[in-house]
């Protein structure tokens, strides 16, 4: 029978750290904590709050398989809808007590057979097992532009939006052309005086509308759970087959349906000519992350914003200057730059088995197992870790299923029949080279630079179907997976 006192700490308090403490405490396991840096849970919808933030997946997939929610405003819902939401599962499921929040993890070490927490206020902790829900899109990646700290005006990032800043009739320049920044160009332009956009590259935008789920709709969902399951996995299938294995299949008749949709977007709807051909891409849709809007376009055609493509040479306390010396005279600058998308558990530093540092290990860059296990670290384990399905799943779907696996994996310690258990480095090897192989087919190395690219030029990312990763996750090879005997107790000690 499997032993359920053994201790857990998870990391992060965000989607995967939410789920990880109600899987765990449905499981049996009573002795959990999480530890949340911050002073609200929520994670990557914590931290983003600026105008305009919404989900690229549909509301009704990026929910908890067990907590559907019938009461969704819209198809991709707002940023603060899905924060009020997981707060709410996080209370319903009754995991908001094991919560730590404002207490951050600077440090955890295997020693003697656990891991040893340290937290950034001086306290200690120790657990048999360590889950990593640190999360992906967190650490703001700031511009190195000459000059930034020079700005007279407001100036932050958008992961950092400062709601103190009105932007009526203000001169607001946005600097980076991703999803948060069409996100927002599309939420200001009508209120901003002026918008300035600042492009380096242009993006490929899919026009999907958002219209919002009607009230018989969502009555009807509240009413009969199975037909909200069922149109979660009507989502589920559409998304996989339309999208997530178009983009791993370079070649796919789905893939090029994707780039037909995109140029018809841009052609049908920029009439400018000359402000066409500066918004078209010079690379294959879905090459860098696929930005989903339903009318940037038309926002960036409003009289009174300007696309500017001239690279910027440095900011100034009046502005941002320009290489062909045009100076942008700006009230507020944002910076909607992306993120630090490398860092997984770093800044942490963790020291694991015969004192070997993660740091260490990813000197080149981050790997792990099936994006959960690094050998050499026992009992750590994390969700969306380096090397998964970041760029084309729901990720919620994808932390479910790693949790499940991880689950699974660990059930040879909870029986006394393995003190720890990691990934093998034979697996570990074998597995990235198949990746980086597999690799080669998808979009993402069409020919340009994006965030998923690695320092090789490599996606550091999944390069498979939903299908395949739903089976890989269904059941752990423990081939694959280095057990560390359990301590033989004598006769007498019994």
């Amino acid at each position: 029978m499997s032993d359920r006192r053994h201790r857990f700490v998870v990391i992060g308090a965000g989607m995967a750290g939410i789920l990880s403490a109600i899987k765990l405490r449905e499981a049996g396991f009573r002795a959990v904590t999480v530890y949340e840096k911050a002073d609200r849970l929520g994670g990557t919808w914590r931290e983003n709050t600026y105008p305009g933030i919404a989900c690229d997946v549909p509301s009704h997939l990026y929910s908890y398989s067990f907590a559907p929610n019938p009461d969704w405003s819209h198809v991709f819902s707002p940023g603060d809808e899905i924060l009020a939401y997981l707060e709410d599962v996080a209370r319903r499921h009754g995991v908001t007590d094991c919560i730590r929040l404002g207490t951050e993890v600077t440090r955890l070490e295997w020693r003697q057979g656990r891991w040893h927490v340290e937290t950034a206020t001086g306290e200690r902790d120790e657990a048999d097992f360590v889950i990593a829900a640190t999360g992906v899109l967190h650490h703001p990646r700031y511009p190195d532009i000459e000059g930034l700290g020079d700005f007279e005006g407001a100036a932050f990032h958008s992961a950092r939006w400062d709601h103190t800043v009105p932007l009526e009739g203000r001169r607001v320049g946005v600097v980076g052309t991703g999803s948060s920044a069409v996100q927002i160009v599309g939420a200001v332009v009508d209120t901003v005086g002026e918008l300035r956009l600042f492009q380096r590259t242009p993006q490929w935008i899919l026009p999907l509308d958002n219209p919002p789920i009607s009230d018989e709709d969502r009555a009807r969902f509240r009413a009969d759970p199975t037909a909200l399951a069922a149109r979660r996995a009507e989502l589920a299938r559409s998304f996989a087959d339309n999208f997530a294995n178009a983009v791993v299949d370079a070649a796919s008749p789905q893939m090029r349906m994707i780039e037909e949709l995109c140029l018809a977007n841009l052609e049908q709807n920029v009439v400018d000519p000359d402000l066409r051909e500066r918004l078209r891409p010079d690379y294959r849709a879905a090459c860098k992350r696929l930005v989903v809007h339903p009318n940037f376009y038309e926002a960036v055609q409003r009289p009174n914003a300007v696309l500017v493509t001239e690279r910027i040479a440095r900011v100034e306390p009046a502005g941002v200057r320009t290489a062909d010396g045009e100076l942008h005279e700006l009230d507020v600058l944002v910076l909607a730059t992306g993120f630090q998308v490398d860092r997984f558990l770093r800044p942490i530093q963790v020291t694991g088995r015969d004192g070997i540092s993660l740091d260490e290990v990813w000197t080149e860059r981050p790997t792990a197992y099936l994006s959960i296990s690094v050998p050499g670290f026992p009992n750590l384990f994390m969700l969306n870790g380096p090397n998964g399905p970041v760029g084309n799943f729901s990720l919620i779907d994808v932390a479910e299923l790693q949790l499940a696996y991880v689950l699974q994996l660990i059930e040879p310690v909870l029986r006394g029949e393995a003190a720890a258990v990691c990934a093998r480095r034979d697996a570990t090897e074998r597995l990235e080279a198949a990746r980086v192989e597999a690799a080669q087919k998808t979009v993402w190395v069409t020919g340009c630079k994006s965030w998923y690219l690695d320092d090789r030029g490599i996606p550091a990312a999944w390069p498979w179907s939903f299908d395949r990763f739903r089976e890989v996750m269904a059941r752990p090879d423990l081939g694959d997976f280095e057990l560390t005997a359990a301590p033989q107790v004598s006769p007498a000690a019994r």
